[in-house]
């Protein structure tokens, strides 16, 4: 089985700290976006992956090995396509045309998820959804009294279904899949100006591919600083049973409200910090008091008060704030 994750994207709504991170590798409770999303896939998966395909912009050497790193971690081959041009979700995916073969998962790469379930790889195909109270800004799904998917309804304004498309979906024969996107690429055909994987879902329908809906229990966004907060404090709730706090860290005269997540060689001073914090490797907090909020690496907090915010790497930070949004190198004091 293969994972692809298209993460080409600018990620304009996470700026600043997009511009020097693509989106995908910003940490959410210590590990990155994209880590997040093959892990928690690869946990439902009743199949073994022998390969994640990345399909990125140019975002340098370093950004691919660390891709690359991810997926041999678990097992798997990494590798790395590009798209170069934002021509839709279609487009995308067949820019890793090569691994478009035999049983494939598509995962957008801004969505994180809690499931109980285990994929049943033997069916046509899957579209992960989730129910959720305002259908109007997604794409949902309607389903027949054999929970089979029978439409597929971009941002309906008129109620017809309350299952989300979450972004991740299942393939039995991606061979299938590549032809489909192959002949939608071909005749030029587009929504909106861009070819769309759902064009090619409709077509699949149309000729008699069974799409069954894969209903997760949480479903997580990072489109924007806020969103991102918020997920890191939900998947500090899902694993704080699992020891995240280094024990290299340094705690001097510090309060730590569990859950949250503090790196190696960590310094707290003076600080509390908590509950729903993250704080990246080699970063130091000194009489400050911080909660709901992400610090990245070789960061430096000092005589702040900090919530509902998000701090870069090789930051410095002197303040009180309750929506800061630092980038990368910068200081505010």
């Amino acid at each position: 089985m293969k994972i692809i994750i298209p993460m080409a994207g600018m990620g304009k709504r996470m700026r600043p700290h997009t511009l020097t991170t693509p989106k995908p590798l910003i940490p959410i409770a210590g590990k990155p976006m994209v880590q997040r999303i093959v892990e928690d896939i690869i946990k439902v998966c009743d199949e073994k992956v022998d390969e994640i395909a990345f399909v990125v912009g140019r975002f340098g050497k370093e950004a691919e090995d660390n891709l690359v790193k991810v997926a041999e971690s678990l097992g798997a081959k990494g590798s790395i396509f590009y798209q170069d041009t934002p021509l839709g979700t279609a487009h995308a995916i067949m820019c890793a045309e090569t691994c478009v073969t035999g049983k494939v998962v598509i995962a957008f790469a801004d969505t994180l998820f809690k499931a109980d379930f285990k994929m049943d790889s033997s069916k046509e195909g899957i579209i992960w959804v989730q129910k959720v109270e305002d259908p109007k800004p997604f794409g949902v799904v309607k389903l027949d009294a054999n929970n089979i998917i029978t439409d597929f309804v971009e941002k309906p304004q008129e109620f017809v279904s309350d299952l989300a498309i979450i972004g991740i979906y299942y393939f039995k024969d991606g061979d299938y899949l590549r032809n489909e996107l192959k002949y939608l690429l071909e005749n030029d055909i587009k929504e909106k100006g861009e070819y769309q994987l759902t064009n090619a879902l409709e077509n699949m329908k149309a000729k008699g591919t069974k799409f069954s809906p894969g209903k997760v229990t949480e479903w997580l966004d990072c489109g924007n600083k806020d969103a991102t907060v918020y997920t890191n404090q939900r998947i500090l709730e899902f694993i704080k049973d699992t020891g995240i706090v280094s024990s290299t860290h340094k705690n001097v005269n510090s309060k730590i409200i569990e859950p949250c997540f503090i790196g190696e060689n960590v310094q707290l001073i003076d600080s509390v910090v908590g509950p729903h914090v993250s704080i990246g490797r080699d970063s130091t907090i000194e009489n400050s008091v911080i909660k709901n909020s992400i610090i990245q690496t070789n960061s430096k907090i000092k005589n702040a008060e900090l919530s509902n915010s998000m701090v870069g790497n090789f930051s410095e930070f002197t303040g009180k704030s309750s929506d800061l949004s630092l980038g990368d190198y910068s200081t505010i004091k």
